[in-house]
């Protein structure tokens, strides 16, 4: 049974910081990108980051770089979220996702597999 089941997320304070961490289980998870998405209340889903299985490369939406940070553990399968510097409009439900093209995109069509989601709350 394919799963991913992300963690970490909470409630914090604008300036602080959270790890969130996206556990892969039930496929070969060198072969996949590993994709963090976010969607706000009354908001389109965003492509915050990802990560290729392929090269390695990293890709960070305007709104985070410089403050998040992916990373991945394939011995654990797992692939984390660091969040630094968090503001209140970083508020959302997080979801971590799987591309089997193993490249990685910001268009959430492209995945096929999809964490329940973690909340994250960022108070001012």
């Amino acid at each position: 049974e394919v799963q991913l089941v992300e963690s970490g997320g909470g409630l914090v304070q604008a300036g602080g910081s959270l790890r969130l961490s996206c556990a892969a289980s039930g496929f070969t998870f060198d072969d996949y990108a590993i994709g963090w998405f976010r969607q706000a209340p009354g908001k389109e889903r965003e492509g915050v980051s990802y990560i290729s299985s392929r090269d390695g490369s990293t890709y960070y939406a305007d709104s985070v770089k410089g403050r998040f940070t992916i990373s991945s553990d394939n011995a654990k399968n797992t692939v984390y979220l660091q969040m630094n510097s968090l503001k209140p409009e970083d508020t959302a439900v997080y979801y971590c996702a799987a591309d089997p093209d193993g490249w990685g995109t910001i268009h959430s069509y492209e995945y096929d597999y999809w964490g329940q989601g973690t909340q994250v709350t960022v108070s001012s």
